[in-house]
């Protein structure tokens, strides 16, 4: 097995990379990329010595991309590129299936449950060894807040104990047949599962995705996002360190047309799952329908936070404006809008006004209420969104700083609180992925109900009222996958069950459901008599 040690010094870790000829940079793309983030992830010719090279891991080693070219890594908060990744072909795509498939079929598939949970429960432990290396590097490459860097490893390492602990409770049944046969009904693992992960919280879905998919037997390649890739591949090397088999957990890094279009199309691939954008998710889905192997879609949201004019208003107040803050707005789940019982709705709008303004935005490092955006493709679109409101006369409420020293090459947007936004205006309808809040009336439950159901989205939703039969009629008329009441998120919910209705996609994750998710089942039928 060859693989970077990460070695712990005084409490944290470095990675000692392999020795490597020359490979191709992205030298020529490091001023554009300064701008245009998205733009810049194209392969590019000669290299530099200045940026450390993050190779691919396919089959329990580090290697470079079939290729031999490379792509920036830009930290979002001052746009400088820190490091490369290799950039990922189709090539590396087949290896890494390959290389999952004799691990399934080989050493990780003669595991038991018990072997399988005792290897996620030491890379759990892993994890939270080196937390404070792996929230920074979180931080840096995603333009998170430190704090919130930590919450996700933190986090992480708990995905990775929950499904450690129930990948030997993960139980078939029998079914009552013919007195002369024995029916039992097994839950088996799809075989080669692919994961493609998100920017916005890399090793919070790794660890729901392909920890689950692991527990339950399946070896796995994953295809991280272009703009957040390093702490995964940290992880995979510690996986490693605790003694995974070689092959049963493989990361390609690369654009998601290359690698990423691959791996959903590659005939090799038992299972698939996804969080993105809608658009991405339908070719997702069609592709690996050439295949007929199923997908799990996470595929974003508009979830509404509905507020009762006998709520408390204390309790849920710093609960709204964080379920729209956290993250920079780049959250799935986001509650991003603000459904106001037509009584309460000054005075509501007011307190959370108050709240938008004082909120800031700035350097991951400065652990701020915010961060910045995660590229200059998506600080360009919030602003977009942005411009909508204002040409259309919509009230700005509050908006929240940017800080003065913050780096004139960052992603920043600062925090914004729209009111009275029309129903089917733009900015209420549509994702816009960044910490903008739309605040609107409603006059009784029905109205709520429509107003809430009243986007192609179905994530989650939000209720916050004292009277609890009221609560519970309306929480169970919303269509959305999660439902909170008098709360939103719960900490991450890790236990919980996740995923959508509509354009927010299909499948769960978390919790057993997401364990479940990554098997089929078997009916084995045997005659006695």
């Amino acid at each position: 097995m060859s693989t970077a040690t990460l070695q712990k010094t005084n409490g944290k870790s470095s990675a000692a990379r392999p020795k490597q000829g020359k490979l191709p940079s992205a030298k020529a793309k490091i001023a554009k990329a300064k701008d245009e983030r998205i733009d810049a992830k194209s392969p590019s010719p000669g290299r530099t010595d200045s940026f450390p090279i993050e190779q691919n891991i396919i089959g329990g080693r580090m290697v470079a991309s079939a290729s031999g070219e490379t792509l920036p890594v830009i930290a979002p908060g001052d746009g400088n590129v820190f490091a490369e990744i290799a950039s990922g072909t189709a090539e590396d795509i087949s290896r890494a299936v390959t290389a999952a498939r004799r691990a399934f079929e080989g050493g990780w598939g003669r595991l038991t449950a018990i072997e399988r949970g005792r290897l996620l429960l030491k890379l759990s432990q892993a994890v939270l060894d080196y937390a404070s290396d792996l929230a920074a590097l979180e931080s840096r490459d995603t333009g998170k807040p430190i704090s919130q860097g930590k919450a996700d490893v933190t986090a992480l390492a708990r995905y990775l104990e929950y499904y450690g602990s129930a990948a030997d409770k993960l139980h078939g049944e029998t079914i009552p047949f013919l007195n002369t046969h024995l029916v039992s009904i097994l839950r088996v693992p799809h075989g080669v599962t692919g994961h493609i992960i998100p920017w916005n919280y890399p090793v919070q879905i790794f660890g729901r995705s392909v920890g689950a998919a692991l527990a339950a037997g399946n070896a796995c390649v994953v295809k991280p996002a272009e703009d957040a890739s390093l702490s995964i591949l940290k992880v995979a090397r510690l996986a490693l360190e605790v003694g995974f088999p070689e092959g049963a957990m493989n990361i390609v890094t690369g654009l998601g047309r290359t690698a990423g279009a691959s791996l959903a199309g590659h005939p090799g691939v038992d299972f698939i799952s996804f969080t993105g954008s809608p658009q991405t998710g339908t070719f997702i889905q069609s592709a690996a329908a050439q295949n007929h192997v199923g997908v799990t879609l996470e595929l974003g949201g508009k979830s509404a936070q509905v507020v009762f004019a006998d709520a408390d208003l204390e309790s849920l107040m710093p609960v709204v404006v964080n379920a729209i803050i956290q993250n920079g707005g780049q959250t799935c789940s986001a509650g991003s809008r603000l459904l106001i019982e037509r009584s309460a709705y000054e005075r509501v709008v007011e307190a959370v006004g108050k709240r938008f303004a004082a909120l800031r935005a700035g350097p991951p490092e400065r652990d701020l209420e915010l961060g910045p955006m995660i590229n200059a493709a998506q600080k360009r679109r919030v602003e977009t969104y942005l411009a909508a409101a204002s040409e259309d006369h919509l009230e700005t409420v509050a908006s929240g700083t940017i800080v003065k020293d913050a780096p004139k090459g960052g992603y920043y947007v600062p925090p914004t609180l729209i009111g009275q936004a029309p129903a089917t205006h733009k900015i209420v309808q549509e994702e816009v992925f960044g910490p903008v809040l739309t605040a609107t009336t409603f006059d009784d439950e029905a109205d709520a109900i429509r107003l809430a159901n009243g986007t192609p989205y179905g994530l989650v939703a939000g209720v916050w009222s004292r009277d609890a039969k009221r609560s519970l009629r309306v929480a169970r008329k919303m269509r959305a996958g999660q439902v909170f009441v008098n709360s939103y998120g719960a900490g991450g919910g890790i236990e919980l069950p996740f995923g959508g209705f509509g354009r927010s996609g299909h499948g769960r994750e978390k919790g057993f459901e997401g364990l479940r998710e990554f098997t089929t089942t078997q009916t084995l039928v045997m005659a006695h008599g």
